[in-house]
């Protein structure tokens, strides 16, 4: 991530994880202003992000459910911090995927879903 648009201006982080979900709140030519999950902003090049929806969990445990709805059986929970794929977004409820392992969760409890 970069202070500015362009590769004149320097560096001010480097993101090593893999699939870290980010709001783009500005584009300018192939360049974005994102924001990460802690706030954080800055520019980056178009072609470093990917269009893979992906959120990460923002509450302290995240129940993984068989379907839409609190009643449904629980199949796992997330850790705050885990970072997962998300798809089929509806009704305040996303399927989200960690490492094959799925099942629906609370959009409100996923920094990065579409609510």
């Amino acid at each position: 991530m970069r202070v500015g648009p362009s590769l004149d201006y320097p560096s001010n982080w480097v993101y090593q994880r893999r699939d870290l979900p980010v709001k783009v709140v500005q584009v300018l030519g192939n360049w974005r202003k994102i924001q990460d999950p802690d706030g954080a902003q800055g520019w980056m090049h178009v072609r470093l992000l990917s269009d893979t929806e992906t959120a990460i969990v923002s509450v302290p445990a995240l129940d993984m459910r068989q379907g839409r709805g609190d009643n449904e059986p629980l199949l796992y929970r997330a850790a705050k911090g885990v970072v997962g794929r998300v798809s089929d977004c509806g009704g305040g409820w996303c399927r989200f995927n960690v490492g094959g392992k799925q099942g629906y969760a609370r959009a409100l409890s996923l920094w990065g879903a579409v609510r």
